[in-house]
């Protein structure tokens, strides 16, 4: 007798493409971005205005014969104030020379001093806490106020210093009285109160260095000088050249401490009268604010020339 398989019944097919697919809801990192942007665009929208609005507003008081009157009836003269600046030899361009002179001078020393006791600081020792806590004090002290205690320092009749110099033997200075002793003096003093900025910048980035490299360059019987020189400092090199660009402008856009010492004009004969001061006595002395718009962007763009130059080569160093 035989059998009949009976094979297993198929589903039916149904009809038409059955429902869709919910739509995946919105993630939390989706939602948390678009919250993010949303709290942070007053912020930005607030700092934007405040870096644009100043400089298309400078840019385009640059092109005017603004005189007297900031919103005094002006014209537009085009490039005439940028090639009257420039063609300057008795102001603008002395000006210029005292600028790069003091920022070159000021930070080499910083740079130099700040690596050094940044050295010797980088092992504990005791007091430590002592030392840093002075380090920071020339830091904490406003520029003008700086500026008026050196003064009294290196005043030339009552001064400390040259009653030290005299003591020791040596003549007295006229220091910030004398013409060529001015900017020099200046940039020792920058020097004593940024000095510890750069110490503690450089200090950071060496408690950040791995220690076995230089063990191994012990081991291998390099002196301290060669594990310093090929070993710390390359590693180094990017600290470095961040804390550099940073002083660089800073020093760059120096006037407080400039015009607190020595007065409007730098001085009676313009001795210490960076691009700064020359635009701030175009201004304010001889209201010339076409002229002086012009200045600030010859001189902002100065500053981004040096920046980027810096950069590149920060760069080619630590490539």
């Amino acid at each position: 007798m035989s059998t009949t398989e009976v094979s297993p019944a198929r589903p039916a097919a149904t009809s038409g493409t059955g429902p869709a697919p919910a739509r995946r809801p919105r993630t939390f990192e989706q939602a948390n971005r678009r919250l993010k942007w949303a709290m942070l665009s007053p912020a930005l929208l607030f700092v934007g205005l405040m870096i644009v609005f100043p400089l298309v507003y400078t840019v385009n008081l640059s092109l005017t014969d603004a005189f007297g009157a900031v919103n005094a009836g002006k014209g537009y003269v085009g490039l005439r104030n940028f090639t009257d600046a420039l063609g300057d030899t008795r102001r603008f361009w002395p000006a210029a020379q005292r600028t790069l002179v003091f920022t070159v001078g000021a930070v080499v020393l910083e740079t130099a001093l700040g690596l050094a006791l940044a050295m010797l600081m980088r092992k504990p020792f005791r007091g430590m806490r002592w030392v840093r806590t002075v380090l920071i004090i020339p830091l904490l002290t406003t520029p003008v106020a700086i500026g008026i205690l050196w003064l009294l320092i290196l005043d030339p009749t009552n001064g400390i210093a040259n009653h030290l110099l005299a003591g020791v033997g040596l003549p007295r200075q006229e220091f910030l009285g004398s013409v060529s002793q001015s900017l020099p003096t200046l940039m020792l003093i920058d020097v004593w109160q940024w000095t510890p900025m750069m110490t503690l910048l450089l200090l950071a980035g060496l408690t950040t260095l791995p220690e076995e490299p230089e063990e191994a360059a012990r081991v291998d019987g390099a002196n301290g000088w060669q594990r310093f020189r090929y070993v710390v400092l390359p590693m180094l090199g990017p600290t470095l050249a961040t804390a550099l660009v940073l002083r660089a402008v800073d020093a760059l856009k120096t006037f407080d401490i400039l015009y607190a010492t020595k007065g409007a004009g730098g001085g009676s004969d313009f001795e210490v009268e960076t691009l700064n001061v020359y635009a701030y006595g175009l201004t304010f002395d001889y209201q010339e604010y076409g002229l002086a718009a012009a200045v600030l962007v010859l001189f902002t763009l100065f500053i981004i020339g040096v920046v980027v130059l810096l950069r590149r080569r920060s760069g080619r160093k630590t490539a």
